[in-house]
């Protein structure tokens, strides 16, 4: 991974968003203060901080779906996709989409699931079996 990405946004609760982002997640807790908390996620920067969560909404067509307009995620090798699945399963994660493939035999042909963190942000995680497949058309 070339460049890390930094992302910060707003949760209602810190204990909430880091039992969650550590526990479902697997993201490590790194630097926090009273009013936000560091997450590596993924290799990435992940900034939560207390306040108002942005505004979505289900506007975003994919497929045969509607999905939440604006939202962030991380793409996987299929293994640890397919793992992270189960862990979000077994904690009976209510899923916006859950765990499936699409565009399957076509190129780009991804696993995909959606779901909110406890402060209603969507987040998107997609696995790949070929990530040379990322940004097939």
């Amino acid at each position: 991974m070339p460049h890390p990405f930094h992302l910060a946004y707003h949760v209602t609760d810190l204990g909430d968003a880091r039992e969650f982002y550590s526990n479902a997640l697997g993201a490590i807790e790194g630097r926090s203060t009273d009013t936000w908390v560091d997450f590596d996620f993924f290799g990435h920067q992940l900034s939560l901080h207390l306040g108002k969560p942005f505004e979505n909404a289900s506007t975003g067509k994919v497929g045969d779906h509607l999905v939440p307009m604006p939202h962030f995620g991380i793409i996987l090798p299929l293994e640890d996709w397919t793992a992270l699945a189960g862990r979000l399963e077994e904690r009976q994660t209510d899923f916006i989409i859950a765990p499936s493939v699409r565009f399957k035999g076509e190129p780009g042909e991804q696993w995909t699931m959606f779901f909110r963190d406890p402060s209603g942000n969507p987040i998107e995680v997609k696995g790949f079996a070929d990530t040379t497949g990322i940004f097939a058309s």
